[in-house]
């Protein structure tokens, strides 16, 4: 993987007293193991740019604490790991629902739903059964399986106490965050549609 002529640790040591140039010798020299990293865990809403450009700064910041006891790219490859796998996890904690995660049908949909409060012409249908699927899936899975049982299957209160084990007032607790929940997605889509 080293280039010729490339002494890695030489630019280590330089690049921790200030040497520019040494700096710029490691990034090229890393950048390709960094962008194959990357792009084989990169997380759905994250550009792969602005997560290469976190595990650069992450891998500068601390070049200090690296001890030489393994080989750089051991090293940074770890942290490269470590960050994707740390923004995989803040997506699945606070998951978003954004227009650009939308197919052309399912924008139609929504062009339509802040265009009029009319029923939606029988030919987006699919594409609105889509659209909740995709709304669901943000939802945590009892938050999901609330709206599921209550909405989409049809089912009563005291059927899904009955199925989850819940008390009436979780059940009806849960299905209100949950309705909440999928609204402000909804809001978030039409806020951005109409920039």
């Amino acid at each position: 993987m080293d280039e010729p002529g490339l002494d890695v640790q030489a630019c280590v040591a330089n690049t921790r007293r200030g040497d520019e140039a040494a700096a710029l010798a490691l990034y090229q020299h890393l950048t390709p193991l960094v962008l194959k990293i990357v792009r084989s865990h990169l997380p759905r809403r994250t550009a792969e740019e602005d997560l290469v450009q976190t595990v650069f700064v992450k891998v500068f910041t601390k070049l200090d604490q690296f001890s030489g006891s393994v080989p750089l790219e051991h090293w940074v490859s770890r942290i490269a790991v470590n960050t994707c796998l740390n923004q995989l996890s803040h997506e699945k904690i606070r998951p978003e629902l954004r227009h650009a995660d939308l197919s052309e049908e399912e924008e139609a949909v929504v062009q339509n739903l802040a265009a009029t409060t009319s029923d939606l012409p029988a030919e987006q249908n699919v594409a609105s059964r889509e659209l909740v699927t995709k709304m669901l899936e943000h939802l945590t899975p009892p938050d999901r399986l609330v709206i599921t049982l209550l909405h989409l299957e049809g089912r009563s209160v005291d059927e899904v106490r009955k199925i989850t084990g819940w008390s009436v007032p979780l059940v009806k607790v849960r299905a209100f965050r949950a309705r909440r929940k999928m609204k402000k997605h909804l809001e978030q889509l039409l806020k951005e549609e109409k920039r």
